[in-house]
């Protein structure tokens, strides 16, 4: 195979231009004779990442292969290389083949109670003694995650709360932490956090509901967080759906939805990891991962760390190098510098995904 030579400044370090070449599908930063020069100028950044992506899922529940394939490409077109799919009724196993598509660390089903998450989606658990079972099946069948639903509406008291309880959740998450895997939870109130932070868990989805006591110990013990800012926006029209039959419910969620701004910022202040995810799939359109990395910098990351949360550190948090001697070679390629003009990241010039240009 004939190699390829792209030329410009390489994200995260800067500086000056240089050169990589691509072989076989990986970067080479030694010469290749012959290669072919595909990119002359502009910014070569690591293959975005969307840390909150449900490839496989629709508002009515799994989409066919067809449609997920479809939902791959448009998050692809936006620049998003690498997703961490965090819970999908659909197998997508299959997309994972396909050379063409974003690279997917799946995260299995969604693990939940009966009537305590969106129909359809998750594996749904009558007894919660049941969770550490379930939490190794979903370790085996995934990528190295699993993904819990920490909290949700209890209709026996009209508002948010709680899904498991401590004993449960340390014993799960040990589960999961022997099999080698790390557990995230989607969580909107306050109430379920400490649970989940004292069992150790390594991510929280969403964080609305954080306060100082549990932002200080996620900074304390590197929990990440993915804040999903685009779909909290769809906060106030959830209450006012609930409010009639839920009005606890609804005045909580608007309550949450009026402070996140702050919530996140703090969190972004007391240095937790924060990472981009746009919750694609459901009621978030994909490829928007550009949308939630203005997002990030409207709550106070600079424009550089809201594109690292996004890119080099989301792929490092995740395991995958960015572009380094021997990387996988997913790049996106822009004129103009997107750390100082994060308008530029809608209008990449050449999107690079395993060595082939897209």
């Amino acid at each position: 195979m004939t190699g390829l030579h792209l030329r410009g400044v390489v994200l995260p370090e800067g500086g000056e231009p240089r050169d990589l070449w691509v072989v076989n599908g990986r970067v080479r930063t030694r010469p290749v004779p012959g290669a072919k020069t595909v990119v002359d100028g502009g910014y070569l950044v690591p293959g975005l990442v969307d840390a909150h992506c449900h490839v496989g899922l629709g508002p009515e529940g799994a989409v066919d292969l067809p449609e997920a394939v479809d939902q791959a490409l448009l998050d692809r077109s936006a620049g998003t290389l690498l997703i961490r799919d965090c819970g999908s009724p659909l197998d997508t196993r299959p997309l994972q083949e396909r050379l063409d598509l974003p690279r997917i660390i799946r995260a299995g089903r969604h693990i939940a109670r009966p009537k305590r998450y969106i129909k359809y989606i998750g594996v749904e658990l009558e007894d919660e003694r049941d969770l550490p079972a379930a939490v190794a099946e979903q370790a085996a069948q995934g990528d190295g995650w699993v993904k819990l639903i920490g909290d949700w509406i209890d209709r026996s008291t009209g508002d948010l709360a709680p899904l498991w309880s401590d004993d449960v959740l340390a014993e799960a998450i040990k589960v999961a932490h022997e099999a080698k895997a790390r557990v995230t939870a989607h969580v909107f109130g306050g109430e379920a956090l400490p649970g989940l932070l004292a069992a150790g868990i390594d991510c929280i989805e969403h964080g609305t509901g954080l306060d100082d006591d549990t932002i200080s110990a996620m900074a304390s013990s590197g929990t990440a967080l993915v804040p999903t800012l685009i779909n909290i926006e769809n906060f106030p029209g959830i209450a006012d759906s609930g409010a009639a039959k839920f009005p606890k419910y609804a005045a909580h969620m608007r309550h949450l939805y009026e402070r996140n701004k702050a919530t996140i910022a703090s969190a972004i202040e007391a240095g937790v990891p924060v990472y981009a995810g746009t919750d694609a799939g459901g009621g978030i359109r994909h490829g928007r991962i550009v949308d939630e990395i203005a997002a990030l910098h409207a709550v106070g990351m600079s424009r550089a760390d809201a594109l690292a949360s996004a890119s080099w550190a989301a792929r490092e948090w995740l395991g995958f190098p960015s572009l380094t001697e021997g990387a996988a070679a997913d790049v996106v390629v822009y004129d103009t510098d997107p750390r100082t003009d994060l308008e530029a990241l809608r209008h990449p010039k050449l999107v690079m995904l395993r060595g082939r240009i897209h």
